[in-house]
């Protein structure tokens, strides 16, 4: 076969999808080798892959503790994968390709426009651009602003290096920590009231999971928000609204228990708006989330499904996707022909996307809890929350990932692996005809409701 007609068969999606394996693939060899642990020997293929695979897939979930277990190679590795797959791996090979002088053909700026969901092609290579010089810029100011704590705690190399990793994983929405080094999965607890951690932490979480082309709009227009495009409208009011929300039930339902009266009223609200913000696929956590009530477990299991915003470093469903299917239902209540945000018509064949973007979540969801549940013979609450874990690239935990078995940890693999590429994305890869339809089948009503 020619690598002419190889290049043909290779769809934008088809792309993506061997881009996202390859990288894992070679992430677990690496993790593999004898001195990518703490201990000479190297890790297991499954904890390699397990990793490799949260890592890449900007998750979160582990396996063993990443800040005892792995080397400082094994760290690196870690973390290099992080930020491979928080910006995508077609973002990176067209970064590649542009600063050695390549030329970008139609191919890639078509393959580049589907992995961080841009409106149009024309562009793509300038934004690319943009996208780098904003990484490189935030996370080193995030950084930057870590290692007054860090190397007050750690001494300077050990806290310069802890500002860094825990800066990309934070902007990446990854959720990797070397805080074991305290309490083995004990993630952010330590810090539960340090008020500059708190606040770095989730500014990177936020900016990270709201979007490169919202970054885009905001620095082409500003403060004129009448300017914006209407995605990066619906992406900033539906921020705003899973931030304050939830962080109000946290404060007032759970916190506000007798469980919780050792906190002081500043740990309140920092854990409620920390944990508000990181339960939409940053994957940190600040207090013993398995000490949450099952309401708010199922709270973190809703804003984890919606996730983050597209063309972000965050996960999910999208909060676009939530946002198109609630004024789906609003103009089904009131009759209307289509759906409408910010006085613009939302076109039937998006509203049908989102619809089947949620059944595809809501089943795979569901059926690895439901797998993991029966499987492990535990009750389905832990079971859920971590199968919306991984499938949201959250990587929060009720801390029973380490202990599960084989076939367990294999679905949160493919959970986390279906997450991170985009349900969308499979499918198409996998089934999607070059043949467009030119008939259609006779129409009839069905009733539904």
């Amino acid at each position: 076969m020619s690598k002419k007609h190889i290049k043909k068969r290779l769809s934008s999606s088809r792309i993506i999808l061997l881009g996202f394996l390859g990288v894992i693939l070679c992430g677990t060899l690496l993790l593999m080798l004898p001195w990518a642990t703490a201990k000479r020997g190297g890790a297991s293929f499954l904890d390699a892959l397990f990793v490799a695979t949260s890592a890449t897939c900007v998750t979160g979930l582990v396996t063993q503790d990443t800040a005892t277990y792995w080397s400082l190679f094994g760290k690196i590795v870690i973390l290099i994968l992080i930020q491979i797959g928080g910006l995508g791996v077609i973002t990176i090979a067209v970064s590649v390709a542009r600063f050695s002088g390549r030329k970008i053909g139609l191919m890639q700026r078509s393959t580049m426009q589907e992995a961080i969901a841009a409106p149009q092609m024309g562009g793509i290579v300038r934004l690319t651009g943009f996208i780098l010089k904003m990484v490189v810029l935030i996370e080193g100011l995030g950084a930057l602003a870590l290692m007054p704590p860090m190397i007050a705690e750690f001494g300077v190399v050990r806290g310069i290096g802890y500002a860094v990793f825990h800066s990309i994983s934070a902007f990446c929405n990854a959720g990797f920590d070397l805080m074991g080094v305290k309490e083995q999965y004990s993630s952010l607890t330590s810090y539960l009231g340090h008020p500059l951690i708190n606040i770095v932490i989730m500014t990177l979480i936020v900016v990270g999971g709201i979007g490169f082309l919202t970054w885009d709009d905001i620095r082409c227009n500003r403060f004129h928000l009448r300017r914006y495009r209407m995605q990066s409208k619906v992406i900033l009011s539906v921020t705003a609204l899973l931030l304050l929300i939830p962080a109000l039930y946290f404060y007032f339902c759970e916190f506000g228990r007798a469980d919780w009266s050792w906190m002081t009223t500043g740990q309140k609200i920092y854990a409620s708006a920390f944990q508000s913000v990181t339960a939409r696929t940053a994957g940190f956590n600040t207090v013993d989330l398995s000490r949450l009530t099952e309401a708010g477990q199922m709270i973190f299991v809703l804003l984890m499904l919606i996730g983050g915003s597209p063309g972000s470093t965050a996960g999910g469903m999208k909060n676009t996707t939530f946002a198109v299917l609630v004024a789906t239902a609003i103009a089904v209540f009131r009759r209307r022909p289509n759906a409408h945000i910010f006085g613009r018509r939302i076109p039937n064949d998006t509203a049908h996307y989102a619809a089947t973007v949620l059944i595809l979540y809501t089943v795979l969801f569901l059926a690895g809890g439901i797998f993991i549940s029966y499987n492990e013979g535990m009750p389905i609450m832990p079971a859920l929350f971590e199968a919306a874990s991984a499938i949201g690239t959250v990587g929060v935990t009720l801390g029973i990932t380490p202990a599960l078995g084989v076939s367990s940890k294999l679905v949160l693999i493919l959970l986390m692996f279906w997450g991170r590429v985009g349900g969308m994305t499979i499918v198409y890869a996998a089934l999607a005809s070059k043949h467009p339809y030119v008939s259609e089948f006779p129409q009839e009503k069905i009733t539904v409701g």
